[in-house]
C-alpha cells in the first residue's frame, strides 16, 4: 500500500471549559489515501468537527500527531481548503470576486506575478464557475442566491487555489432534501475531476454512505474511532442505489452502532420500562 496522504497518529485533544477538562479526542489514529473520499458519522459530541478542524490546522491537537504528505501539520495551508455549514461569503463581493478572493490575496502577497499567472487563475474561475453551474450568475451578490448556489460559491472558492486536500464540516446540513441530492452528485463528481482527498463530516448517515469510499463512526466521551467501514458501492453512484438492499443493510447497521456508542439503546429501554410500570 503507498504512503498515506494524512497520516493520524495517536491523536488526542483535551479543551477546559468552566473550570473542568472535556476530553474531545482520545487515542485516534487513521490512515488516508490519496484521492480517498471519507466521511464521519457519530453522534454529537464524538469530536468529528474537532478531529477535521485539527486536519486543517485550525484545532491544535494535545498529543500525537497529524502527518500530511509526510509534513507535520501546524497550522492551515493552502494544501487544504474547508467548507463549513455556514456559507461565509462576502456579501459586498459578488459571486466571481468571491471565488477569486483567495487568489486576489496570493497576488498581493507575491512580489512578482506574471500576467500568465493571472491569467491561469481568471480562467480557472471560469471553469469552476461552469463546473458549479454558476455561469449566469457571475455578478450576483450572495443575497440573490439560494442556499444550494450560495454553498456552490463557497466550494468553488474552497477549490480556486487547487488544494490537494478539501475538509468539508456539514456542508449541506442546511439546506433542503432535494438540493442536498443535487449537491451530493455535484460534490462526487467534483471529486472525479479534482482527484482531491475529500474528508466529510456529517450527521446524516445516507449522505456518507452515499459520498464516502469509507464512512469512519466515531463515538462520543471521550471522542474516538469506533468501526470503520467499507462501502459496497461501485465508484459511479447514483440516487437508486440508496433503495438497494447493500445501502439499506450498511444504513441499518450504522445506525444500530451509532445508539449503542451514544447510549441511545440504553435511553430507549429505560423509557420503555418506565412507559409499562405507569401503565
Amino acid at each position: 500500500m503507498p504512503d498515506a496522504k494524512i497520516r493520524i497518529r495517536n491523536v488526542s485533544k483535551t479543551f477546559k471549559t468552566q473550570g473542568r477538562e472535556v476530553q474531545a479526542l482520545q487515542n485516534v489514529s487513521l490512515d488516508i489515501q490519496a484521492n480517498e473520499f471519507i466521511t464521519f458519522v457519530g453522534a454529537s459530541g464524538c469530536g468529528k468537527s474537532t478531529l477535521l478542524r485539527s486536519i486543517g490546522g485550525l484545532e491544535q491537537h494535545s498529543s500525537g500527531e497529524i502527518l500530511l504528505d509526510g509534513r507535520a501539520i501546524h497550522g492551515p495551508g493552502i494544501d487544504r481548503a474547508m467548507v463549513f455549514q455556514h456559507y461565509s461569503l462576502y456579501p459586498w463581493l459578488n459571486v466571481m470576486q468571491n471565488i477569486k478572493f483567495c487568489r486576489q490575496l496570493k497576488v498581493v502577497a507575491d512580489t512578482v506575478n506574471s500576467d500568465s499567472d493571472i491569467e491561469r487563475a481568471s480562467g480557472r474561475a471560469d471553469a469552476l464557475l461552469s463546473l458549479m453551474g454558476l455561469k449566469t450568475f457571475s455578478h450576483a451578490y450572495p443575497n440573490q442566491l439560494s442556499g444550494g448556489m450560495q454553498q456552490r460559491v463557497a466550494i468553488a472558492r474552497a477549490l480556486m487555489p487547487k488544494p490537494s486536500t478539501l475538509l468539508m464540516d456539514e456542508p449541506f446540513g442546511a439546506l433542503d432534501a432535494q438540493t442536498r441530492e443535487v449537491m451530493h452528485d455535484l460534490i462526487r463528481h467534483v471529486h472525479r475531476l479534482e482527484k482531491s482527498t475529500i474528508l466529510f463530516v456529517t450527521h446524516d448517515v445516507e449522505e456518507a454512505i452515499y459520498l464516502g469510499g469509507r464512512v469512519v463512526l466515531m463515538a462520543p466521551r471521550p471522542g474516538r474511532i469506533d468501526t470503520i467501514y467499507d462501502v459496497p458501492l461501485p465508484r459511479e453512484r447514483n440516487q437508486d442505489m440508496k433503495l438497494s438492499s447493500e445501502f439499506l443493510g450498511l444504513k441499518r447497521e450504522i445506525l444500530s452502532r451509532i445508539r449503542e456508542t451514544s447510549g441511545m439503546s440504553t435511553d430507549l429501554e429505560l423509557l420503555e420500562q418506565l412507559t409499562r410500570s405507569s401503565g
